[in-house]
């Protein structure tokens, strides 16, 4: 992968804006220099108390945004990466890596992600200490983190500073747009992912103009190289340089590289200062939202399940899978259902349902039969038994076919969501032991909380992040 070699004609608008942005995002150079000691003391004081403890550690490194200055001036964990031998036990490698890392770290707390690793202090800074394999075929990883030196290889060999300083400026535009981070809970674009697209097509200009007439999926191929063999159904495939079965870009959702697609344009359109600008999104109450309901004449309800002990990147899968699950399942059910969302906080998963109205009709026309099927006299002996909840019929309709009217038991959506959850799939963790732990509420009897306010605002507060607020 290359930077543009021919980078097509940029807008003076933006180069002004973006010159006048990068000078405030870019580490100052005595933030450089002090972070260039740091990751030199780091890596000495981890060689020698691994010596000190006679550990198996192959190599440590600083690598990331911190080694090749990619990093915002406000944004900046160190990433430190402990390789230990391929042959070595995972027990092993956890306890060498932790035990390194809480010698060399201070104020040290373990963390999860798809692999253990320890978060802490060292000369001021925040440090991740991830342990890892130290492999020699990057297409062989033994650990989630295991490519890391090569990546970290890749890109120092072809960053130029100009093309750092405009990885700085596609970070900020992601952030401020909200699709930066590949976390589960934000499904957006990772640093590596950011800064290949960069090196790929030059510059952050480059890299939105060809956005803005993507068509999702979007496959970005190297010139004169074959099409790696990927997933075709994910939102943005971007082989990883150095192994090309792996999709650097399977993190993003489609709703984000959608964002970004219709932000390309937007921006390329009008350059403003809001574009990198990251906002914290206000409050939205249970208060406001009842009075868009109303405008809106619709329904909310609330369903609150326990949440299970899990780290984000495995509960938010399980927490979209919910939502999806309840909100198809009340559709199915009769209600039109608008929109749904989720949210998470310390004790408890909420997912909110939007409604075209609270009830559904109490009648239900019942499908039969046509005429002439063995399985009319079933269908016939069923609805005509005295007990049966006939409203109308049997009889035949225009088509042929029977049919019966028949009066629903269950017609608010919170009593259809009660009785259906039982027996939906929301995810191996999130299906609560005791149905006693679950709570179905219309919005009206919901009480004010961090969960439901970001919910409610996914939910009713859906709107272009560069348009502001309504």
């Amino acid at each position: 992968m290359k930077g543009s070699s021919r980078p097509a004609a940029s807008n003076p608008e933006a180069d002004r804006l973006e010159a006048q942005v990068s000078a405030q995002i870019a580490p100052t150079p005595e933030m450089q220099e002090r972070v260039a000691r740091v990751r030199l003391a780091l890596v000495e004081r981890v060689r020698a108390v691994a010596q000190e403890r006679a550990s198996p550690l192959v190599r440590a490194l600083v690598a990331g945004s911190a080694a090749r200055g990619t990093y915002l001036s406000d944004r900046l964990d160190v990433d430190l990466f402990l390789l230990f031998p391929p042959d070595l036990s995972r027990e092993r490698l956890r306890e060498e890596g932790l035990a390194l890392g809480n010698s060399v770290l201070t104020e040290t707390e373990t963390r999860y992600a798809e692999h253990p690793y320890l978060r802490g202090r060292f000369d001021g800074f925040n440090v991740d200490a991830v342990p890892g394999f130290a492999i020699t075929d990057p297409s062989q990883p033994l650990s989630p983190v295991d490519r890391t030196p090569f990546h970290q290889e890749y890109l120092a060999a072809r960053e130029t500073p100009e093309l750092v300083a405009q990885v700085r400026l596609a970070k900020q535009f992601f952030r401020a747009l909200g699709v930066y981070g590949s976390e589960s809970r934000t499904e957006g674009c990772s640093g590596y992912l950011v800064e290949l697209m960069v090196l790929r097509f030059g510059s952050l200009q480059g890299l939105l103009r060809a956005a803005r007439s993507w068509r999702i999926p979007v496959r970005i191929e190297e010139p004169a190289r074959d099409p790696p063999r990927l997933p075709a159904e994910v939102a943005l495939i971007l082989a990883d340089p150095v192994d090309s079965h792996r999709n650097v870009a399977s993190a993003l959702s489609r709703r984000n590289l959608a964002l970004l697609i219709l932000a390309a344009g937007a921006y390329l359109d009008q350059p403003a200062d809001r574009w990198f600008e990251v906002h914290t999104a206000a409050p939205f109450s249970r208060e406001e939202a009842l009075a868009r309901t109303h405008e809106r004449g619709t329904h909310v309800t609330v369903v609150s399940l326990p949440r299970p002990d899990l780290v984000d990147d495995t509960l938010y899968p399980q927490v979209r899978k919910a939502e999806r699950a309840i909100a198809e399942e009340v559709a199915r059910s009769g209600f039109e259902v608008i929109g749904s969302s989720s949210a998470v906080e310390p004790e408890r998963v909420l997912v909110a349902v939007e409604v075209g109205h609270s009830h559904r009709p109490a009648v239900r026309a019942q499908d039969g039969p046509p005429a002439g099927l063995d399985r009319v006299g079933q269908f016939l002996d069923k609805w005509v038994a005295p007990d049966a909840p006939v409203l109308q019929g049997p009889y035949v309709r225009a088509d042929g076919s029977l049919g019966v009217d028949t009066r629903r038991k269950d017609r608010d959506v919170e009593s259809v969501v009660r009785a259906v959850l039982p027996r939906l799939s929301l995810g191996r963790d999130l299906t609560p032991e005791e149905p006693g732990q679950v709570t179905v509420r219309p919005l009206t009897s919901e009480t004010d909380g961090p969960a439901l306010s970001e919910a409610l605002r996914e939910l009713l507060g859906r709107r272009l992040p560069w348009l502001g607020p309504r």
